[in-house]
């Protein structure tokens, strides 16, 4: 099985998710001519939540935004902070 066949998100190490003799469900992809069998355990995963492109809205997008966004003003008020202090 690819490793982009294990998880919908981003699969940094396949240990990460399985482990050797690990039993778990996939679908067959497709059978290839040589024999080989191509798995996907993201096949049987529940689909992933559809976003209204012509609205261009996502609130899980538009939430990690705002978090972001609050977290890059709270190091740049600590950042002046430090700064100010230092020339002290």
């Amino acid at each position: 099985m690819h490793i982009s066949e294990i998880d919908r998100n981003y699969v940094r190490s396949v240990e990460e998710h399985l482990r050797l003799g690990d039993k778990v469900q996939a679908k067959v992809v497709a059978i290839k001519e040589d024999g080989k069998i191509d798995l996907s355990i993201k096949a049987l995963q529940d689909p992933a939540p559809r976003i209204d492109r012509r609205s261009g809205r996502d609130p899980e997008f538009e939430q990690k935004l705002k978090r972001f966004m609050r977290q890059s003003e709270e190091r740049q008020v600590d950042f002046k902070r430090s700064v100010e202090n230092k020339r002290k």
